[in-house]
């Protein structure tokens, strides 16, 4: 028994089972929105997860807090390993290359998500820089080389990616848009005798572009 007036802690059996319930629903939340819709509602995800309407709200808060926390766990499943892989490049530019386009195609592909987090504020280059910091010694090698600017950051690339998902829709299956906006995007990466403009804190990506 917890003593009167003393902090309450969690049992550890406790905090496995609170772990594994969040996880539970972190899975059902990507389930559902690709299943039913960016509107499916929390009690479905909730029936999805095995747990009532209450955990979902007691582990995350509000929908967008779901919406965030899964939309992080599929960054950082999919998109931060295409990061890891870059160095595996020889030519530096092109594993940025292959990576940022991996990344943008790899999320672009999962539209309601994407669409989700767009609307919840998830989308943003803060987010997107956390799991692409392993770009940085690709980055150091493309500009050691001189195949791109060198004062590029990789908050740069991470600003590439959130740019080239606003541009995503549904009417482009070919991705061609998609593709010819991140190619002026990843041009503007070449050496240039101009310097960049301070970088300032960036906001998160404005919901509206891309849909369709």
């Amino acid at each position: 028994m917890r003593p009167a007036g003393g902090p309450r802690t969690e049992a550890p059996c406790g905090r496995a089972d609170a772990r594994r319930n969040s996880d539970r629903i972190v899975r059902a939340a990507i389930e559902a929105f690709e299943d039913a819709g960016i509107a499916v509602p929390l009690e479905e995800i909730a029936r999805r997860a095995g747990v009532g309407i209450a955990t979902v709200y007691r582990r995350f808060g509000d929908r967008d807090g779901l919406v965030r926390t899964a939309f992080q766990t599929y960054f950082a499943e999919e998109v931060e390993p295409l990061a890891l892989a870059a160095p595996e490049e020889r030519d530096p530019f092109r594993g940025l290359v292959r990576a940022l386009t991996a990344a943008v195609d790899t999320l672009a592909a999962h539209r309601v998500l994407l669409a989700a987090a767009k609307e919840s504020g998830a989308l943003s280059v803060d987010i997107a820089e956390r799991f692409m910091g392993p770009l940085g010694e690709v980055l150091a090698a493309a500009q050691r080389a001189g195949q791109v600017r060198g004062d590029l950051v990789v908050r740069d690339l991470a600003a590439i990616v959130v740019m080239a998902l606003a541009t995503a829709r549904g009417g482009d299956p070919g991705r061609d848009d998609r593709r010819r906006y991140l190619a002026l995007l990843l041009a503007g990466t070449r050496p240039s005798a101009e310097p960049l403009p301070r970088l300032t804190r960036p906001l998160a990506v404005d919901p509206a572009p891309g849909r369709a």
